[in-house]
């Protein structure tokens, strides 16, 4: 499994598409929050960096590079030797988290550091990147199930994308006092919420009911793509 993810790093870093959509977008999108910080506060900024950041890096490039491999028969011809499915599959995808996630780390902790409003618990950000990497991880293989070619991810990953940030405008914009447990279900939901109990402080309670569904939609995402993953190149 590590061999293939050392091998994935280097052609990530040579892959300009995949390279742009891992490293050079998510960092220009976490920039922009930065320069141009929200009224609402740090702790939004903080929500719309994490998920555009995890939604562009791991995502987006996930599904990107699976769809890739697939069509070049790199996978068919990983699949012919003794290592396992979730090996190839693993080795695959940790170099596309790994990058994200120090990424993220980098924008999250430069957004503390000039905040006047630090994180009240700097830990529970480190629990948001986890579940979304888990999550979004899920649903890139999921997605890349259905999707034919590199270029047609772009295509492919938009409705998600949109849908869960849409869901994080709005727990952002109206909080969960209402209609909470729909809002918390749906993806993105509890780890907008999340995030905002981070650096804003709240009942930590509740930490259990937001990345348990996380949890779920990521476990939801694994299996659809159990069932619908394929190894050959699709027509």
């Amino acid at each position: 499994m590590f061999s293939i993810a050392l091998s994935e790093f280097r052609m990530l870093i040579r892959n300009k598409l995949v390279a742009a959509c891992a490293i050079f977008i998510p960092l220009a999108f976490g920039a922009f929050f930065l320069i141009n910080p929200n009224p609402n506060g740090s702790s939004t900024v903080a929500v719309l960096q994490l998920l555009v950041m995890i939604l562009m890096g791991v995502y987006v490039t996930a599904t990107t590079t699976l769809a890739a491999r697939r069509q070049t028969l790199f996978l068919k011809r990983l699949r012919s030797g003794s290592v396992s499915d979730i090996s190839i599959l693993s080795g695959l995808v940790l170099p596309i988290m790994i990058v994200s996630a120090i990424q993220v780390g980098i924008v999250l902790t430069v957004l503390a550091l000039t905040s006047e409003a630090p994180p009240v618990h700097a830990w529970l950000l480190v629990i948001a990147v986890i579940a979304a990497e888990v999550m979004f991880t899920g649903f890139a293989l999921a997605t890349a199930g259905v999707t034919n070619s590199p270029e047609h991810a772009q295509v492919t990953t938009l409705p998600l994308f949109f849908a869960v940030f849409g869901v994080a405008l709005w727990v952002v914009f109206t909080g969960t006092s209402d209609l909470t447990w729909v809002k918390r279900a749906l993806p993105g939901g509890g780890l907008a919420e999340l995030v905002m109990t981070a650096w804003d402080g709240g009942d930590l309670g509740n930490l259990a009911v937001l990345i348990l569904p996380s949890l779920a939609w990521a476990a939801i995402a694994l299996y659809a793509a159990r069932v619908m993953f394929k190894w050959e190149p699709r027509a």
